[in-house]
């Protein structure tokens, strides 16, 4: 068994026993897992894309070899159940909130799984290091998600993997050398690809996407004041301070809908 099938084995064998061992509502699809060679020169661009305090993956792990990240589906349900109204459904909320906690403690384990190997590794929260000035975070998932070949960016910052958008990414840093993924030589955003679909726009209930001209403008802050300057519903789990609005009912929400093109 290849290292990159041990890990993916590693996931899968939790996210079962995580269902077994705790009272979630919240179901998972099958999780997507890529590598990134952790001196990968695209780490060293976030630094610009995203913000100088970006760190490289060495800042978090002295002499990082590799990224492991992991995308966690919903379910067909939980991404059905937010497509109507404003605000975020129950069932959204709660699999947000349940899937960070089940991130969490699935980074732990594979934090000790990977220093059983007599590997270093990281075990970072879901979000780590959020500026709530900036609405940015030191450690971008979602990027290293991306440079480990998981998928593509859609025009509404998201992520499209082969099981799309709806769900939640993580990621592990290690200086146990792995075999990079190979990144997708093609986008799997329809509208980046072949100028059609834009559906996710449309479906932003607070304005924050604009098309002008071919060319699509993202306002961070108006995304971030659909979360949170209303009423947050405040759940027997936790808050649910999400919306998830632009990743429901489109294309992409379950699939990579560029296969469609084929």
């Amino acid at each position: 068994m290849e290292n990159k099938e041990i890990i993916e084995k590693w996931i899968v064998d939790y996210l079962d026993y995580y269902i077994r061992a705790n009272e979630v509502e919240t179901r998972w699809r099958g999780p997507v897992v890529g590598i990134a060679d952790a001196e990968d020169p695209l780490y060293k661009e976030l630094k610009t894309i995203i913000d100088s305090t970006h760190a490289l993956p060495s800042d978090i792990v002295p002499e990082a070899r590799s990224v492991i990240a992991f995308f966690i589906p919903f379910s067909e349900e939980i991404a059905n159940s937010n497509i109507p109204g404003e605000e975020s459904s129950r069932e959204w909320d709660y699999a947000y909130i349940e899937t960070n906690n089940m991130i969490s403690a699935l980074s732990t384990h594979l934090y000790e799984k990977i220093t059983e190997y007599g590997y270093k590794a990281s075990n970072l929260p879901p979000t780590y290091n959020y500026d709530q000035k900036t609405l940015k975070s030191d450690w971008s998932h979602r990027s290293s998600a991306y440079i480990a070949g998981i998928g593509t960016f859609g025009i509404n910052n998201m992520i499209i993997t082969e099981k799309g958008c709806c769900g939640r990414f993580g990621s592990v840093i290690t200086d146990w050398k792995l075999q990079p993924t190979e990144r997708p030589q093609e986008e799997y955003c329809l509208y980046k690809r072949e100028g059609i679909c834009g559906s996710c726009v449309s479906s932003c209930v607070n304005d924050a996407f604009k098309i002008r001209d071919g060319a699509v403008t993202y306002d961070r802050y108006k995304c971030n004041e659909q979360i949170y300057d209303k009423i947050i519903p405040q759940w027997p789990i936790g808050p649910g301070d999400t919306c998830g609005k632009c990743m429901c009912g489109v294309p992409c929400s379950l699939e990579n809908p560029s296969e469609r093109l084929k």
